[in-house]
């Protein structure tokens, strides 16, 4: 026996270990890699709500406190602390972003997203749009890069503010946003 304690994931364990390594803005999760402590009955629905043990976790406080150590690493989900580093489920995109705002016009157009959970993105090279249509229904799924890997489900209201902002560019209906054009659609497919 190695001597050392075994650790049962849990959430009071992980807003624990969150609280000991708070620092100003993000904690460094890109820099933790504890070992596996296995799977939390966590998830994350399509629109953002966070379940602990199949109930919503209804303070905005603690969702905001677990979405600061979300880390994502091979298509996986994981919450990680210097210490531990535990398996979630989520079910589409791990944030919702709620809203934006658009300023200046045409290519020097900046569209500022906010999510959620109060994560903000500009979209541009570091932050893309992207959009996947459903291969049955043509429906359209738009995402933007929050942080390293993780992605916001654009609402449907926002995703309809951008459609009023698109125009044409090389064959594609899209937006502008820090000097770069985010196709949506192929315009040949726009009625």
């Amino acid at each position: 026996m190695s001597g050392q304690k075994t650790v049962t994931p849990d959430a009071d364990s992980l807003v624990a270990s969150i609280t000991a390594a708070k620092t100003r803005g993000l904690p460094p999760v890109h820099l933790w890699n504890p070992p596996f402590c296995g799977d939390l009955d966590m998830r994350i629905a399509r629109d953002g709500t966070w379940f602990y043990q199949g109930t919503p976790i209804g303070r905005p406080g603690l969702v905001k406190l677990f979405s600061s150590i979300l880390k994502r690493e091979d298509g996986k989900y994981f919450l990680v602390t210097p210490v531990e580093k535990v398996g979630i489920t989520v079910d589409d995109a791990p944030f919702v972003a709620i809203d934006f705002e658009a300023s200046g016009e045409g290519q020097d157009q900046k569209l500022s997203f906010v999510t959620h959970v109060d994560d903000v993105a500009v979209a541009g090279p570091d932050h893309p749009i992207r959009v996947e249509r459903d291969a049955e229904t043509g429906e359209p799924s738009p995402y933007i890069l929050i942080r390293a890997d993780l992605e916001a489900l654009i609402d449907r209201k926002s995703f309809y503010r951008l459609v009023d902002l698109g125009v044409h560019h090389d064959g594609w209906f899209g937006v502008w946003s820090s000097g770069q054009f985010f196709g949506i659609i192929p315009s040949e497919e726009l009625p």
